[in-house]
Parts: C-alpha cells; sequence; structure tokens
C-alpha cells in the first residue's frame, strides 16, 4: 500500500496527468479509502512541489501541470469524499481587488492551495468590497486572501478589512494580502494578519494560521 502511494505522489511530481488518475483508480479499486489516498498520495506529493518550488527547483510552468495532476485525481475522489475529508484544512475565500483583473498569480496560489487540503472559493478578478463581505457570511472561510498585482489598487485592501468590520465579521476571519507591489509593511498597517510574498510562501502562512486558529 505504502508503495502505490509512493508511485502516486512520484507521478505527480513529475506531473503524470493519466498515471496519477490511473494509480488513484486503481487504489480505490483495491478497497483503499479515498482520504487515505488523499492524504498519503496526492497533498504528499504536493507538499514536495511546494517545498521545491519555494526553494527555486521547481518554476511556475511545472507547478501548474502538478496541480492539474491533483485536480485530475480528485475529479475521481470527490464523490467519495465528505465535505470535510475534502477540505481538510478549511474554507479559504480567495480574489483580486476592485479595479485589477491580474490572475495568473492568485491562480497559482488557489491550485496550490487546494493541493495543501483547503477547500478554495475563488471569486476570480475585480472583486468588491462587498463581494468579499457577501463570500464571508456564505461560504464562513477560515481565511480570506486579497491579490493585487497594481500599487493604484493596493488600497481596496484596506477597504476590504473596513468593510467586514463594519459587517461584523472581521473577527470570524483570517485575512491575507499578497500580489507584486504588496509588502509586509503594507499588510501590517492595513490591519491584514499575514502576508504572502509567493504562492509557496502564501500557503505555509495559510497552514500557519489555520493551526493558529485550530489551537
Amino acid at each position: 500500500m505504502e508503495e502505490l502511494f509512493e508511485k502516486m505522489a512520484e507521478a505527480l511530481i513529475a506531473g503524470k496527468q493519466d498515471e496519477v488518475k490511473k494509480l488513484s483508480q486503481d487504489a480505490l479499486d483495491k478497497g483503499i479509502a479515498a482520504k487515505q489516498i488523499l492524504d498519503k498520495g496526492l497533498l504528499a506529493g504536493m507538499d514536495v512541489v511546494g517545498k521545491r518550488f519555494k526553494a527555486g527547483d521547481m518554476f511556475i510552468p511545472e507547478v501548474l501541470l502538478c496541480a492539474r495532476c491533483m485536480h485530475g485525481a480528485m475529479d475521481i475522489l470527490k464523490p467519495l469524499l465528505s465535505e470535510s475529508d475534502a477540505a481538510g484544512a478549511g474554507t479559504y475565500v480567495i480574489g483580486t481587488v476592485e479595479g485589477d483583473l491580474h490572475d495568473i498569480g492568485k491562480n497559482l496560489v488557489s491550485m496550490m492551495l487546494q493541493g495543501a487540503g483547503f477547500k478554495v472559493v475563488d471569486l476570480g478578478t475585480n472583486i468588491t468590497a462587498a463581494q468579499f463581505v457577501d463570500a464571508v457570511k456564505t461560504h464562513k472561510p477560515k481565511i480570506i486572501g486579497m491579490s493585487a498585482l497594481l500599487t493604484t489598487t493596493m488600497p481596496k485592501m484596506e477597504q476590504t478589512i473596513a468593510a467586514l468590520k463594519e459587517a461584523g465579521i472581521r473577527d470570524q476571519v483570517k485575512i491575507m494580502a499578497g500580489g507584486a507591489p504588496v509588502t509586509q509593511d503594507f499588510v501590517d498597517k492595513i490591519g491584514a494578519d499575514a502576508y504572502g510574498a509567493n504562492a509557496a510562501s502564501a500557503v505555509d502562512k495559510a497552514k500557519e494560521l489555520v493551526a493558529y486558529t485550530s489551537v
């Protein structure tokens, strides 16, 4: 069984989508629980991918390929996973702030968060403060992530936090912010909880926030 999980993780790291799907199906056919396949095969592989990306040993196209492998296998496993199993780390709402249509970085973070076991609700781009507030009320996430690539849209992050406070739900959720012009100083200034310097560190921060909130 362990050998099958290792093969699955290795295939995922190598970006072999068909092989990952086949091994996932083989594992199910052998009576292995979908949750075990997710944890010991797929998430174990994505964990390695995240570490290699952070270390500079893997690059964005390779990470996206690995994430597609993960998605392909999840199509098979999802019907067999309970809602809590499928999103073991909790729900993460993410979006690019109002006035900004950039989404490559956001999409990469989304994929890697899913690879780390989060249920990701991707709101897309050009998301208003009111839309973030509605998403928190609807999805009750543990974390929301705001992305901006334009310095002119960065103030929308502060406006979103103000809107969450006004709605009385700021304390119900952890807030992360990231994007090329965003800095730790800016994140501290607007009162967010964490800064994601890049996709890999954003995922690490998200894991830390979830561990902190569940204590």
